[in-house]
């Protein structure tokens, strides 16, 4: 039977490819963006596209009435959306301590607040039982990014996971997180990557590659199927060996 899957950060990269994994199963997509002429470009067969900044209370509000029209009930949520704040304005000022803190709350509101918005404003809507909840965090949560505030608002999405699988676990929703390493073929690094730098991060791996979206993609597929229906608060790394955790 199809499912009704929404996908955050749908139009790009990892949340794209998975929405391409999803709607191969014949399931019911939308994905979220906060940039239109992304989401229209997609070309995920059959998906519906919704444009809104979903650190926004009121556009996720708009999400949540489309969602509720279109879909009724959510099978599966995956939060792909987020980022380093490689597209945002910089801080247009001089004092160290202003930058930072522009720094954080951007780090903070693309990574975290998105998740959270959306995750709240849909939970009643989680089919109950056998909603699946997919955070996207990443391997700098457990070793930093030389950029602490990215770092640091991926990491703050385990805590809120491994709760949200308590209170939901009941319903028979399980809550997972997928934490990516070095990915190619994604817009996060923001333009072309030093050879030297992308040496040292695929030799930090087992694999001897790097990642593709597809790799973690086929993760999430798999923890939103029935297969996976006893697993619920963990983080699942898909590195090939470069962080092992802890």
């Amino acid at each position: 039977m199809a499912r009704n899957v929404v996908i955050s950060g749908g139009g790009t990269g990892i949340g794209l490819a998975a929405a391409h994994a999803f709607a191969a199963d014949g399931d019911r997509v939308l994905l979220l963006g906060r940039r239109a002429e992304v989401l229209e470009k997609a070309g995920v067969p059959g998906a519906l596209a919704y444009a809104a900044d979903l650190s926004d209370p009121r556009g996720v509000r708009g999400v949540a009435e489309f969602v509720g029209d279109e879909f009724g009930t959510v099978d599966v949520l995956v939060h792909s959306a987020g980022g380093a704040g490689n597209l945002e304005p910089k801080a247009e000022t001089e004092d160290p301590l202003e930058a930072v803190a522009h720094n954080w709350t951007v780090n903070f509101r693309l990574n975290t607040l998105t998740a959270a918005l959306l995750t709240e404003a849909l939970r009643d809507r989680l089919a109950s039982p056998g909603g699946r909840v997919l955070f996207l965090s990443s391997i700098a949560a457990y070793r930093g990014s030389g950029s602490g505030a990215y770092a640091a608002s991926k990491a703050a999405l385990h805590p809120y996971a491994f709760e949200l699988a308590r209170e939901l676990g009941p319903r028979g929703i399980t809550v997972n997180v997928v934490a990516p390493g070095y990915v190619e073929d994604t817009g996060f690094f923001g333009g072309e990557m030093e050879p030297a730098r992308r040496e040292r991060l695929i030799a930090e791996t087992s694999t001897g590659r790097a990642g593709t979206p597809g790799d973690i993609a086929a993760t999430l597929h798999w923890l939103a199927s029935p297969g996976a229906g006893h697993i619920t608060a963990q983080v699942i790394q898909v590195n090939g060996g470069a962080e092992r955790g802890h």
